[in-house]
């Protein structure tokens, strides 16, 4: 055991399901979550075949595409120890909604629900399952923190992320009032229904100021997009950032829509 992380007897190995929106707009998202899982003595890979979880098609109500994207994720990732996702939604989907695809006779129903019950949103793997220890190490920072629905009602995603930040020394947590309040952000709600979803949104947006914080911080990059892009348009300089990004000691990447975020 090293002096400054907690490592497991055997390394694990763990899949790495990096989701679509990390891929495409925040790959610091993905590279912090590899080098927490290392930190963990985790043996980490990421597998190039991985495709989207099929929660977009599944709230669509496409289920038939839904069951052929839960069937590729299921052929990549089934043997691995564990899967580890820093998504609330994505992890949610794997390990709550793949199960209800398949028939009971289906034997694809019993290889959904052993990828299920070894899917793990990545501050519930961790904190819960590898216990990690940060390096001594410290942040000015004074944070709020968003919690999803889907991480919190879903997942029951609350002690976890703040168990972590209590690690860094300098980083304070201050909660708003609205902590576990919706965003608006909601996948295709906020498509189908703008309006709401702004309003919504707005009042998240009041709740974060109001706690003077300089950091908002967050488990779902698609709540956090939504909130920093709202901020953005109020001309406010509240940085937003996913928690592994804190949690990895990589702060140097500017922070979700940030003007010069560039390829970031």
């Amino acid at each position: 055991m090293s002096d400054s992380t907690s490592r497991v007897d055997v390394p694990l190995e763990v899949g790495l399901f990096v989701t679509c929106l990390v891929d495409l707009t925040r790959p610091s998202v993905g590279f912090a979550t590899l080098k927490l899982l290392e930190l963990a003595g985790c043996a980490v890979s990421v597998p190039e075949l991985q495709t989207c979880c099929g929660q977009p098609a599944y709230n669509s109500g496409d289920r038939t595409d839904t069951r052929e994207l839960a069937k590729q994720v299921i052929e990549v990732f089934e043997n691995f120890d564990h899967v580890v996702v820093p998504s609330g939604s994505c992890a949610g989907m794997i390990s709550h909604h793949y199960p209800a695809l398949f028939e009971d006779a289906d034997p694809w129903k019993a290889r959904a629900e052993a990828l299920a019950n070894k899917t793990y949103e990545l501050t519930v793997f961790l904190n819960d399952v590898v216990k990690l220890t940060l390096p001594n190490g410290s942040a000015e920072i004074t944070a709020t923190y968003h919690d999803s629905c889907s991480g919190l009602r879903e997942l029951d995603i609350k002690d976890q992320p703040r168990n972590l930040m209590s690690k860094i020394a300098g980083l304070r947590v201050v909660e708003g009032e609205q902590a576990e309040v919706c965003c608006g952000f909601g996948g295709l709600f906020c498509v189908k229904y703008p309006d709401i979803s702004e309003s919504m949104l707005d009042q998240k947006i009041d709740d974060l100021l109001q706690t003077k914080a300089n950091m908002v911080l967050g488990g779902d990059l698609g709540c956090l997009m939504n909130i920093a892009g709202r901020l953005s348009r109020r001309g406010s300089k509240l940085e937003v950032r996913h928690i592994s990004e804190v949690l990895a000691n990589m702060t140097h990447v500017p922070a979700i829509a940030a003007p010069d975020q560039g390829g970031q």
